[in-house]
This record gives C-alpha cells, structure tokens and sequence, in this order.
C-alpha cells in the first residue's frame, strides 16, 4: 500500500530527532532561517567553549579539594602530638605537685626535681612552687629563659600575672592552662597552674612555664614541618612561633588558584587561646592547565568576534533595506493617518499633491484635484476674488506666518471654516519646487471659542450684579486682576482695598526674605498647598465704610500661572447690629433673672439679716444697761464690742453678696478660683434651702484649676440650680430626714479636654418624662409664678462658656428617687478676653426652666 501524504511510510522515521528539526526547519520563516542559520556556529562555539571551561574547573576543584582533605588530616596529626606532649608534661608536674601536698620533697628537692625536668624537656622555661598568697616558695628557671621568668624565693607573685589562672586553678581545684602571655609574640609563653591542697584547703599551685616557641620546635612532628607552613597563634590571630605564607606575589589567573590550602585548630588541653594553622606551600603554578585554558578561550573568543562580525554586517545590510521600505511605508502611512489636510502646489499654483485628509474635508478625490488650477473645485462661488488673492499672495510668498482664515465648500455643498498654513517646498538640493499648505478644521474649535465668550459675558455680568466685593489680584503686586461692580463702588479701580481687606482679615502669606526676584516674591514656592486649602472666612470692620464686612479669601493660580489670592467681601452690618443687640438682650433676661431670684429669696434674706441685727441690738443694750449700773469691766466690754462688729460685718457681707449678684455688668472672663465661685454660691443659697428646712451637702474637690470663665454668671447658675432643687424637695413632701441636696464639684475628662464638672442632686420626685424633652424650651414653666427663663439662661451661660449641660433622674428600682442637673466647663476656655467683643452666637441655646 503507498503512504498517504499525511503520514509517513516509516513512523520511526517520523518520530526521530532529525525529521522533528526538518519539520520545525520548514516552519520557519525564510528571515528566522537565516537568523538561525547565521547564530549556529556562534552557539556550537560558545556550548564547546562552555564545556572546556566546566570540565577543566570540575578537575580543578576535585584536586583542590583532596589537597584540603590531606592539610586538614595532617593538622589535626600535629595537634594531637601537641597535645600528647603537653599532656606529659602536665602529668609529671602534677606528680611533682602530689609529692608536695604528701610532703615527701623539701624546698631544696623540689628545685632539684625542677632542674631535671628543665634539662629534660627544652620547652619547659620555668619550674615555681608558689603558696595560697602568691608567695614563691621555691624555683629554677631554665637559663635561656626571660628575665621575666627569674623568681625570687620569698617573692610575691602580682595578681595581674597569669591572666586569671592562678584564681581559676584555685577554684575549680584542677590544671589550668593560661592564655599565651607577653608583649612580644615571639617570646610569647604558656603557663600551667597544677593546685596544691593541704586537708582540703588550696596551699597554692606548682607553676609551669612553657616556651611557645619550644613547643613549636620541639613538639611539631618533623615531616609535618617540611609539607606546610606551619605557626602556633593566638586568640587575636597573631604569630607566636612559626610563619605563614603571605599572599600575593603570583599573578592568579584563574578564579581557583586564590584558594588558600590551610587549616587550623585549637591546640588541647590549652583551648581556644593557642591555636595551630598550617598552610600548603604551593610548588607549581599549574601553568600549564592555566595557558592551556586561555588559549582554547582565546581561539574561542576571536571566532565568536568573527562571526559576530559577519553576522552584525549581514544583518546591517538587511537593515538598510528594511528600513528603506519602513521608511516610505511610514511615510505614507503618517500622509494617509494625519488629520491635517496637505496640499502642494508647483511654482505655477498648480496642484501636485493632496493627502486623504485633505480629500476627506473637500469631498474630492485626489485624481480629481491633482492638476488643477485656480479656481479650485472647493472653493465657494462668492469668495472666488477673495481666494484667488489669497492665492496671489501664497504664489508670491506674502503669506503670514500665522496662517489665514478661508470658508471651503465640500463636494455636497456644505460649507466649514478652515485655517491655513503656507510654507515652502524644499527639495534635496535646497531648491524651492512649490508650496505646501496645510488646512485644519476649525468649526469646532470656532463654536467653542463663541460659546466661551457668551459664558464669559454671562459669567461677568453675574459678577457684576452680586451684593459683595469680588476683587483678585496676584500676591506680591499692585496689580488688579479683577474687580467687579461692588467692589469699585467702594474702593476704586486700585489695589488698596484689595490689601487693606486681606491685612485686616489676617490671611496674607510671608514671602520669603532673602528672596532676590523683583518680579514675583513667591516664584519657587510650593503653592499647591495654598491653591488646595479650603476658603478663610473673616469678619472686619471697615472705617471708611463704616462698615462690617465678611471677608472670605482663597488661593487660585491665575490664567497665566501666577498664584493670586480671591477676595469676597459681604456686607453683614445689620446681622452684626442685630447679634449685638440680642446679646443685650441676653445680658438685661440674665440681669432680670438674678432679680427674681434675689425677689424669691427675699424674706430668707430678710430673715438672714434679722440675725445679726438682732444680735446687734441686743449687745448694745446689754452694755448700756451695764454701764448705767456700772457693773462691767474694760474686758467685758471689749468683748461685747468684738461680737457686735463680728455681727455687724456679717450683715454687711451679705448685703455686698447681694448686691454684686444683682449688679448688671458686662461678661468679664478671668482667672477665677473654683472654691470660691462654689462658696459665695452656697452663702446666697443656702439661706433659701435652710427656710426649707433642705439640707446642703457640699464636695470640692483639692487641687482644682482656676477657671477662666465670669465668675458672677458661673455663681448664678449654681444658685438657680440649688434653688429650684429646694423647691422640687419642698413640693415632693419629702420627710425631714430626706430633704438634702447634694452639691459635687471635681475634674473629669470629655472629648479628649479636662473639664471641672459642677453637679446638683436632689431628693424631689425629678422630671417627668413627658416633660425632659421640653425642659430646655424658652418660656416654658409649670410654675404658676415661674417666668420659664431660668434654666433657658443657665444653659445659656454654659455654652457661651463652650460647655455643657445634662439633666437625668436618678432611680431606685423603677421609682424616681431625685434628679441630677450637671454641668461641665473646660479648663482650657476660648472665651474672649476682657475688653474683647464677646461672640453674641455662644448664648443662643434654646433652655427653659426645670420644671417639677
């Protein structure tokens, strides 16, 4: 059977790698074939170069990394024949030390034991024999050995000499090896203390004096010595006996070959402060497997550059024909994409050529407008003189540069404004060959501008006819940018008001002072911040207008760029003339108010007064009486008279009480000491609520924070509150036992302020529920005599002092048991100061008087 086309006759054929690359090659694009094509000797020479580079590293790092396993190996061989000889040299001194604590050697033998030991083992320097107070009992000091290491019999040892191992051999009653010991480190030595006890008590330590250069050459294994370089150093890295190789010296030309051969490790028993490094000494610069590597990656690297080379020619040469045909593609392209209409002409005003846009406005074709000439096929009938001249003028080179304005008629008839731009027509050579002109839609753009210009005639005239000033004017300059009706009706065409408003509102920005410009002040400044912001409102007062104005400013960037500041200023003199003359208002109800307080107290205060007068009377005619009979003494009469002008101050201290409670004055905010207010409160009071038979119990809290409020309307408030809470007790009937009024005063914290809260409990029935909604309603009372402004200027009194007022019943169960009137004012207060308009807004609460 013959394969069909579409299935090979051999399906492992078809399924190997080399028709997979067929297929896939046959796919590709004749432009990718030969991009491909030209990049596959450069990739099989890059893959070879990638390969011997792998492979000679691989090696390498195999053989670095057995010559690190042979240092590491013979290192720590060193170490432990370092530490076997350290070893032994321990366990004879410690033999030594046994045979002082048995007292089985004298001084004079144990200097001889030392003597041997010394001759024997070339390493040991010093041989002591040192008591509990570092006492030196006896010694022998190799005579090679340091100045330092000669001890005197009798001698004290200084407690800053063996690092410490003297105190630790000492505690833990065990050798202990010091640090290395010595300025120079090549004389550095190591010192061993082997503690002495006598029945159980520490006797002191045989001290041991190593050479560190000693053991290096008398303990280090001699074939280890001939394979590396070998030193002993310490905690801080520096060289006590030994060297090192230093680095350096050899040009290292391949990322491996700065890899050090080293190692190194703690030498024991000693620890961490003796350490033992060695370093392979390196023979050869394996310059061979060097060289070869540089040379197979130079030949790479200069066929790499020659296929690049021809590549990069190949694909230039390819490049400039693309981009010949990019290029009049793209140019055709932009002539057919461009809104603009082209149009050429020859230098007889001939048509030469026109783009589709220009077509596309006129309606006509380009076959049917290139060739043409004057008169145009889109030009109307009744601009013919007009356009021909134009045209006149094009061919002459008269034109504007700006262009000129022409109506153009389409094919079907309709007309549309249009602008045009004439301009030579240059060749290669620099020779004009005609004119190009270009033509835009302006219609649109024309409509706009119209509509623009009626809303801005309508957007004046608004401006014009408004009841405020509306000026703006940049900052910095004299200069007015505008001013409508208003405004020039009051201050003239000039700035002066402009600046006369913004000062007395108090919102004109500071430039900065050392600023050099002279133009504008505030150029470079960030303004964003200022253009951003909200409107400022002002209220000021205007001399040669005897006027009250609203000032309301606002930062703007004007048409050219410069910031300028928006002034609105509103004439408010009858709003200010009525807020004034409510706030007299206000001021004559709480006047009127104390009045009808002092009215309904008056026959306590009467009763009050009666007292001391009374006593008054009766002391003076005790003493005339006794005086006629001649039976008193200069003593008793003195006496007398003391308590008859203690009386009479008393009734004088209540009359001037009265008297400024009553007084009317303005609001006077000062620092007012709360105490006080709550004391001269509580005397007038109080006569009430003890004609009542109501019993006052009063709490100020220590330490409160003066006050700045008026002090008098602050005391009436308190008097109304403790009035009216007698009379809720009075007409509750409650029993005598029950009849008291509870007045608190202390700091609380509201709304993240400190405020002193003023509160009044009583023992009435309190407030019924239907009527706590309307407690606060002007004019409203259940008192038959009651005028229903009491508790309304209360609150009034409170909030013009910028706090607050609450009533609640206070509940036993489901049963009203009394009512609590509060009131908090903020320590921190923002009334006016004194001589200052107060703000006539800050008593305009709806109250009323607490009904029972």
């Amino acid at each position: 059977m013959m394969p069909t086309p579409d299935r090979p006759a051999n399906p492992t054929a078809a399924r190997s790698p080399i028709a997979w690359w067929q297929r896939w090659w046959r796919r590709l694009p004749p432009s990718r074939q030969d991009r491909f094509a030209t990049l596959a000797p450069l990739l099989s020479v890059l893959l070879f170069l990638a390969a011997i580079v792998v492979a000679i590293t691989y090696l390498r790092y195999e053989e670095l990394e057995r010559e690190q396993e042979a240092v590491t190996r013979d290192v720590e061989y060193a170490q432990q024949r370092l530490r076997l000889r350290l070893l032994e040299r321990q366990e004879q001194l410690m033999r030594l030390a046994r045979e002082v604590d048995n007292k089985e050697i004298s001084v004079d033998e144990f200097a001889f034991q030392a003597e041997t030991l010394i001759s024997q083992f070339p390493e040991l320097l010093a041989i002591s024999w040192v008591d509990g107070r570092r006492v030196v009992v006896s010694t022998y000091a190799s005579p090679s050995a340091p100045t330092a290491l000669m001890r005197v019999v009798g001698g004290t040892m200084p407690a800053a000499e063996g690092d410490g191992s003297f105190e630790l051999a000492r505690d833990l009653r065990q050798p202990i090896y010091s640090r290395p010991l010595g300025e120079d480190p090549r004389q550095a030595t190591l010192m061993l203390q082997v503690p002495l006890t006598e029945q159980g008590r520490f006797a002191g330590t045989v001290m041991g004096e190593y050479s560190v250069d000693g053991l290096m050459r008398f303990g280090m294994p001699p074939e280890i010595m001939a394979r590396y370089a070998v030193a002993l150093l310490d905690d801080r890295g520096r060289v006590l006996a030994g060297s090192l190789q230093t680095p350096g010296g050899v040009l290292r030309l391949l990322p491996w070959s700065a890899q050090p051969l080293e190692h190194e490790v703690p030498v024991s028993p000693v620890g961490n402060g003796l350490l033992l490094k060695a370093q392979g000494y390196r023979t050869s610069q394996d310059i061979v497997g060097s060289g070869f590597f540089w040379v197979i990656g130079a030949l790479s690297a200069l066929t790499v550059w020659m296929l690049l080379g021809t590549w990069r020619h190949t694909r230039k040469r390819v490049q400039a024909q693309q981009a010949l045909v990019a290029e009049t593609n793209f140019r055709r392209a932009m002539e057919n994409s461009m809104l603009t209409g082209m149009r050429a002409l020859d230098m007889q005003g001939r048509i030469s050529y026109v783009n589709p846009a220009f077509c596309s406005m006129t309606g006509w074709t380009e076959a049917e407008l290139v060739g043409r000439t004057a008169p145009f096929p889109y030009w109307p009938d009744e601009d013919h003189e007009q356009l021909a001249a134009r045209l006149d003028d094009e061919i002459s080179g008269r034109s504007t540069p700006g262009g000129f304005e022409v109506r153009v008629q389409r094919r079907d008839g309709s007309i549309f404004d249009a602008r045009m731009y004439v301009s030579p027509l240059i060749d290669p050579k620099g020779i004009q060959t005609g004119w190009m002109t270009s033509m835009t839609d302006i219609t649109e753009p024309k409509r706009i501008r119209e509509e623009l210009s009626a809303s801005y005639e309508r957007f004046t005239t608004v401006l014009e006819s408004l009841d405020s000033a509306v000026s703006v004017a940049p900052l910095g300059s004299d200069e007015m940018l505008f001013a409508n009706k208003m405004y020039r009706l009051w201050f003239g065409t000039r700035g002066q008001g402009h600046r006369q408003l913004v000062e007395l509102a108090g919102t004109s920005p500071t430039p900065p002072s050392d600023h050099g410009d002279a133009v504008d002040a505030f150029a470079g400044m960030p303004t964003d911040a200022l253009t951003d912001a909200g409107a400022e409102n002002a209220e000021v007062f205007v001399e040669e207008l005897d006027r009250w104005l609203e000032v309301r400013t606002r930062y703007l960037t004007w048409v050219d760029g410069r910031l300028a500041q928006m002034v609105i200023a509103s004439d408010i003199t009858p709003r200010r003339n009525a807020e004034a003359q409510a706030a007299l208002q206000n001021e004559r109800a709480q006047t009127a108010s104390r009045l009808i307080t002092m009215g309904e107290m008056a026959s306590s205060v009467a009763h009050e007064l009666n007292q001391p007068l009374t006593a008054i009377s009766n002391y003076c005619n005790g003493m005339i009486s006794r005086l006629h009979e001649q039976r008193i003494s200069e003593e008793d009469l003195l006496g007398a008279l003391e308590k008859t002008a203690k009386q009479a101050q008393r009734a004088g201290q209540i009359i001037q009480r009265i008297k400024a409670f009553v007084k009317r004055s303005e609001p006077n905010p000062m620092p007012s000491d709360v105490p006080t207010m709550v004391s001269n409160a509580i005397e007038l009071a109080d006569i009430e609520l003890r004609r009542q038979q109501v019993r006052l119990s009063p709490y100020v809290a220590a330490r409160l924070p003066s006050l700045m409020v008026d002090p008098i309307l602050i005391e009436q408030v308190l008097i109304n509150l403790l009035k009216n809470a007698g009379e809720a007790i009075a007409q509750a009937g409650r029993l005598p036992g029950e009849r008291y009024v509870e007045l608190r005063v202390g700091p609380r914290r509201v709304d993240e302020q400190d405020v002193v809260e003023f509160s009044v409990r009583d023992s009435g029935k309190g407030v019924p529920a239907e009527m706590i909604e309307r407690i606060y309603e002007a004019f409203y009372s259940t008192k038959s005599e009651g005028m229903g402004i009491g508790l309304k200027l209360c609150r009034s009194i409170v909030e013009s002092h910028h706090g607050r007022m609450r009533v609640e019943n206070i509940y036993n169960g489901e049963e009203v048991v009394g009512c609590c009137f509060s009131f908090w004012i903020p320590v921190i207060s923002r009334l006016p100061a004194p001589g200052t308009t107060p703000d006539p807004t800050a008593v305009t609460s709806s109250d009323t008087e607490r009904t029972r």
